[in-house]
Parts: structure tokens; sequence; C-alpha cells
């Protein structure tokens, strides 16, 4: 059925439809030869619904990626979690543990995968990298969040306790930082976010082995961040205190009136980390006051020799990291 044509408004005449719209053809009207409307939309007429079309052949660059090491459970998942919500972008999960890894990359979405793999195996980084450049895109934020734990004083664990901490809190974060930095680089601005520990700047008796590794990441670090500023990558370093997580559950501070409030959650280490990673923060300390003997042990050595080395306040301050001791993943 053919439209009814356009009225002109000032004869009340028909109009005339050309190929640039309606136009008024009465010679005695004063909007002779006047444009009185498009023809593609009338006051008359709907605009019909455009037609049903496949994706765009437009090409749209992906959505930057963010590496989370250590992430199927505690500070890393939580982690993982926080950068899923803000929905900034797409996620890569590493840690051992394969089943919880595929349950929290299918719960987080289509735009999170994961690598199930020990960090400190020979051939780790070149399969992470392998990975994530299969993914495409630009790699903006690393977190190298993976650790382990094993109490033992020096004369019970010795060398072989340093070893294998330093192996996994270190040289793992330095081999996979090495075979991915050459991606932050291209990504540029980007970052890197190491998870230490206040242990890595004061140190309590039963775990020398951990505060070792922690001090050597958080050195490194500080060097790194040195070096990589000319080219806009990023270093930023999160200092955990007690975290209530599954590797380090600080059941007897928890069970403590008076020691409570030194444990905070998961969720908190996951704000610090975002803030060092994407806010470009140089340092967080996880609760803040954690900063306080890490600036006493400066300023007052002696005085945090002594308190640390008196049998009720490293009672109190050394939790066991899980029963039987092993490698948590933060």
């Amino acid at each position: 059925m053919s439209a009814e044509p356009l009225l002109c408004p000032s004869c009340a005449q028909p109009a005339t439809r050309t190929e640039t719209g309606w136009h008024c053809r009465n010679e005695a009207c004063p909007e002779f030869g006047q444009l009185l409307a498009p023809h593609e939309a009338p006051p008359h007429e709907a605009r019909p619904e455009p037609p049903a079309s496949g994706p765009s052949t437009e090409l749209v660059p992906p959505r930057p990626i963010a590496l989370v090491t250590g992430a199927s459970a505690g500070i890393g998942e939580a982690t993982a979690r926080r950068l899923a919500h803000e929905g900034n972008f797409r996620l890569v999960l590493v840690a051992r543990r394969e089943q919880r890894l595929r349950a929290l990359a299918t719960e987080l979405g289509a735009d999170c995968s994961w690598v199930a793999i020990d960090l400190t195996e020979p051939a780790a980084p070149g399969r992470v990298r392998g990975h994530v450049e299969e993914l495409g895109g630009e790699l903006k934020l690393l977190v190298n969040n993976a650790g382990a734990a094993w109490r033992a004083t020096f004369a019970d664990g010795g060398w072989e306790n340093v070893q294998r901490t330093m192996s996994v809190n270190f040289d793992a974060v330095v081999r996979l930082t090495e075979a991915l930095l050459p991606l932050l680089r291209a990504a540029a601005p980007s970052a890197i976010v190491n998870v230490a520990s206040t242990a890595g700047r004061v140190a309590r008796p039963g775990s020398g082995a951990y505060s070792a590794s922690k001090f050597a990441l958080i050195g490194w670090s500080d060097s790194l961040h040195a070096e990589e500023r000319p080219h806009r990558v990023h270093v930023g370093l999160v200092l955990p205190g007690f975290i209530a997580t599954e590797g380090f559950p600080a059941a007897e501070l928890r069970a403590k009136r008076a020691t409570r409030w030194m444990v905070s959650r998961p969720d908190r280490a996951a704000a610090a980390i975002i803030d060092a990673g994407v806010g470009r923060r140089a340092e967080r300390y996880v609760p803040r006051p954690y900063a306080i003997p890490a600036v006493l042990r400066v300023l007052a050595p002696g005085l945090v020799r002594r308190v640390l080395g008196g049998g009720g306040a490293a009672t109190t301050l050394t939790t066991a990291t899980r029963p039987g001791g092993g490698p948590p993943e933060h």
C-alpha cells in the first residue's frame, strides 16, 4: 500500500515526492518548489527497523590481558575476582591446581583462561608466554602472587629449606617476569605487581627461609622498577601481613582477641594489588599499620630484635602456615 502524500502547510495541497524529499508544486503557493521534508522520514511514516545483520567486520582491538599467578585460592583468587568484576581485562589464571582453575575460570566467564603448571618447572615460563601470545592482544598487568612457606629454624631446615623456598618465591618470579617482560614493554604503559610480605622487612624466628625469599623479592623489585621506568613498565610491591587464607590460616592470631586485629582478608590484599598495578602505586602494606614495624626496623633495629627475640612476642607473631607445612598459593 502506498503512503498518503505529505500536505503543504501553506496551501494544504498534496506535495510531490522527489529524490531529495517532498516539495510543494502549487505555483500559487509561497512554498512553491521549497523542500517541505526529507522523503526518508515524512511525519506520517514510521522508520523501518534496520535489517538484521551478522557480526561487524570492523576490527575491534581485544581488551588487554591481566595475568595472575597463584590464582587458585586466597589472595590470587580474590585478585582474579576483583579484576573480573571491574571488567577491564581478559584474565589469564596460573596455578598448579587445574580443577580449581577450571572452576574459577568457568565462573568468571568467557574472557578468562588458565594455565595449570608448577612455575618452578623449567618449561613453565615459556608455556605461560605461549598461552598469552596465542590469545593475542596486549599484556598490561602481571601479578606475581604465587608463593610458599615451610616453617623451620635454620638448624632444623638448613639450606634445603632455604633453597626450595627461594625456588618458589624468588626464582620462579624472576624467570616468569623475564619471559613476559618483552610483552609488557610492547604494551607499555603496563605494570608488574610483586606480592612480597611484611616478612620481607622484618624477619621472625622460624621463618628465616621465607623472609630471605621476600627480602630478595623486594630488593629486586626496587631495582627492576628503576630499570624499567624508562620503558614505562611500572613495578609495584604489595606487602601483606597476616592474611587469613588456606595456605596461611593465622589460626593462632584469630583465636586471641588481643591479636585478631592483625589478621586481614584476601579481598583487601586484592584491592592493594589493583592499587599498586592499575593505580601505579610504589608500595602497599596490608593492613596499613604493618608499615610501622618496617619503619622501626630501620630506626630502632636493636629494639625490634629484642622484641622479636623474646619468647612471648615471638610466639605471638609466629603462626603456622598450614598443618605440617607445605606449598600454599597465596
